[in-house]
């Protein structure tokens, strides 16, 4: 997109890297290449990156770097790193389609169930980002055809493990939360695992695939 990246400093110690203003998978997918290239090659005083739909948080100490610096690295890195043929990690995650807004998700899309869980399992899933709860991976590629805007109003004590969508997205909740999501399932893969060294399942960039089980 024209006019862009634009960089915005975030406090003392941040730089906020915007790539566009609208979600598509170019623009993800150059927010993803720079997350990558910071991972191999990290400037001097990096502290964390966040990716996330459009933008990416970089983090670095102000003791060691400044934004001036940390944006011409950012830049450097930019222009030397492609954005085509990234390659997440596939992921399969299974699912019992049992969730108590299954029927209601078929009538409002004028589907049958068997039909929502078809599309469900054909999504193009990508990890775009991790959101607010540890392990809350949002994933882009829900189908045009189950693509609901969030329900008007939440639901308390929403179970871990259960699979829900809205507005184009899908989750495998981490944590019992209140959600305004549909609920179509609910899966036994573990996602998150606080004792591991590797408590998440997902890398951002990752694929999932979604595959149905019984009960």
């Amino acid at each position: 997109m024209s006019g862009f990246p634009i960089f915005r400093a975030v406090a003392e110690h941040g730089l906020l890297v915007e790539f566009g203003t609208r979600i598509d998978d170019a623009t993800h997918a150059a927010v993803l290449a720079l997350d990558r290239a910071l991972a191999a090659n990290p400037f001097a005083g990096f502290a964390e990156a966040v990716p996330a739909y459009v933008n990416l948080l970089v983090r670095f100490d102000p003791m060691v770097t400044d934004h001036r610096a940390v944006e011409a690295a950012l830049r450097a890195l930019i222009t030397a790193t492609p954005t085509e043929g990234l390659q997440g990690t596939r992921r399969v995650v299974d699912v019992v389609y049992d969730g108590p807004d299954l029927d209601e998700v078929a009538q409002r899309c004028s589907l049958s169930p068997e039909a929502v869980i078809a599309a469900h399992q054909g999504g193009d899933y990508q990890v775009a980002l991790y959101g607010f709860a540890p392990g809350y991976a949002y994933l882009s590629g829900v189908p045009k055809a189950i693509a609901l805007p969030r329900k008007e109003v939440a639901v308390r004590g929403v179970a871990a493990g259960s699979v829900i969508i809205a507005a184009g997205q899908c989750i495998v909740t981490t944590l019992t939360m209140p959600t305004g999501w549909w609920i179509i399932g609910h899966s036994p893969t573990v996602i998150l695992d606080p004792q591991s060294a590797r408590p998440f399942l997902f890398d951002v960039g990752d694929r999932v695939v979604f595959r149905r089980v019984a009960p």
